[in-house]
């Protein structure tokens, strides 16, 4: 196959998927990792993707998120969204579950729907904690480094106090998500919690309004596949065939046909 013939298809998978990792497409492709690694030089230099590392992805994903904002900043985005994905992932908390709560905002937007009185929750959100201790719940918080901007505690005693521990439900915010790059986030510090909360943790659940899809942090803390996304409707065609998204705006339409 001539170089342009394989350039055309990755720049087509590209568009489908917003991302394409090198052995993806070495797959796809049936050659080297190396044949691909050039493919993806010319495409870079002409202009056409953005080389990352392990793959590349659309022009328009080459800014990459590395600073949080704020949770003050983040609470008045997507308000109606957060609460639907907030509320529907609630209502999977059973009695029996001990849950881990990520810090974030849509994570905070849960405690008020939890109707399981009976579970456990562990949290490394500082006022997660204290919510859910004022509505009547069991909770833990992890100890370690208070990061402000996220109301989080995060470092190495934080990771200490998880290894321990062995949850039946975690519920994870992202800052951005790419079917072939995963779920990232801005901080390093940060992204560590979580990929260890999420290895710690039987069914796991990234919370995510439909502006996080197609998006790229710095750091990666796991990969796509490793977690079902509760959303509200998806806006990119590209994520529609995969089967570990859950769109809340479908389950609202089902039930509403059935009343």
């Amino acid at each position: 196959m001539l170089s342009k013939e394989r350039q055309a298809i990755i720049l087509d998978e590209l568009s489908k998927y917003k991302s394409i990792t090198i052995q993806q497409i070495s797959e796809r492709l049936d050659v080297s990792e190396s044949t691909v690694r050039r493919d993806l030089a010319e495409l870079d230099a002409e202009g056409q993707l953005t080389k990352v590392h392990g793959g590349a992805v659309l022009r328009s994903m080459s800014q990459i998120s590395t600073k949080d904002s704020t949770v003050f900043a983040r609470k008045a985005f997507n308000i109606d969204e957060k609460e639907q994905i907030a509320k529907y992932a609630a209502s999977l908390i059973l009695d029996d579950d001990f849950v881990y709560l990520d810090a974030g905002t849509t994570t905070d937007s849960m405690i008020k729907y939890i109707k399981a009185k009976n579970a456990v929750f562990v949290t490394n959100g500082f006022f997660h904690a204290q919510k859910l201790s004022e509505a009547g719940l069991r909770s833990y918080i992890l100890g370690g480094e208070i990061k402000l901007s996220t109301e989080s505690i995060v470092g190495e005693e934080a990771l200490e106090s998880l290894s321990k521990y062995h949850f039946t439900k975690g519920f994870f915010g992202t800052n951005g998500i790419s079917a072939t790059l995963g779920f990232s986030t801005p901080e390093v510090k940060e992204a560590l919690i979580k990929k260890v909360a999420m290895q710690r943790t039987r069914e796991k659940f990234i919370l995510a309004d439909p502006t996080k899809f197609s998006k790229l942090s710095s750091v990666t803390f796991a990969d796509f596949t490793d977690a079902i996304v509760i959303t509200t409707a998806l806006e990119d065609e590209g994520y529609k065939q995969f089967k570990n998204i859950i769109e809340t705006s479908l389950i609202k339409e089902v039930t509403e046909g059935k009343e």
